[in-house]
């Protein structure tokens, strides 16, 4: 296994490359993983990764193409496995294959209820989800995004989050500096977001129930 040092936007594994290996994110690191809708198109992000979890070599054993991209989205240090030697130990133990059973379930539980948002929700209450999405999964209250990258989890136009922004600002629940967000008040952005928020969440508490810290 080895200890790597990651920055933002570096390319954990790509869209129609064989996933050879697997990786878990450390502290305040974080993955997210996006689909081109279209030959020459936009990455459109649809799940993050944080220190819950895993990129690559979930439930198959790396002989078969990664469907999406994965990106470092917050820089930190991972750690890398060669996803034949994870199939080793997960023959080894069962244990081990059950909690990453449990883990695809639930990164599958969140694209699903993304995919739901997506198609129901406002804006507003879509940025809500993804910020607290992105505390849960880091250390602390700020962290390292851009408003480009947000809008790229939203799947809409910078203008549109630059106005989202700009209100949540104003209300004092966000700030934010140069490629960086901070959340000042997470209750209030609990009360803004839509459900797809506690339901992710309590889908996780059940299915690996400890993986957060409890607060």
């Amino acid at each position: 296994m080895l200890v790597l040092d990651m920055k933002p936007h570096d390319v954990i594994q790509r869209a129609g490359d064989d996933v050879l290996d697997t990786w878990f994110p450390c502290a305040s690191a974080m993955a997210s993983f996006c689909v081109t809708t279209n030959p020459g198109g936009h990455g459109i992000e649809v799940a993050v990764v944080g220190r819950e979890g895993a990129v690559g070599g979930i439930v198959s054993n790396g002989n078969l193409p990664s469907f999406s991209t994965a990106l470092v989205r917050s820089g930190g240090r991972f750690l890398r496995i060669k996803t034949s030697a994870l199939e080793h130990a997960k023959l080894d133990s069962i244990h081990l294959r059950h909690w990453f059973a449990r883990y695809s379930d639930c990164l599958l539980a969140q694209v699903y209820q993304t995919a739901a948002c997506n198609a129901t929700h406002t804006i507003t209450q879509r940025t809500a989800k993804w910020l607290l999405a992105t505390v849960r999964r880091t250390e602390g209250s700020e962290f390292d995004m851009t408003q480009e990258q947000l809008a790229d989890l939203l799947g809409v136009g910078r203008t549109f989050v630059t106005r989202t922004i700009k209100t949540l600002r104003e209300r004092r629940m966000v700030a934010t500096r140069r490629g960086k967000f901070q959340v000042l008040d997470e209750a209030a952005l609990r009360d803004l977001t839509c459900g797809c928020t506690a339901a992710i969440e309590d889908h996780f508490d059940k299915v690996l129930h400890g993986i957060y810290p409890a607060e």
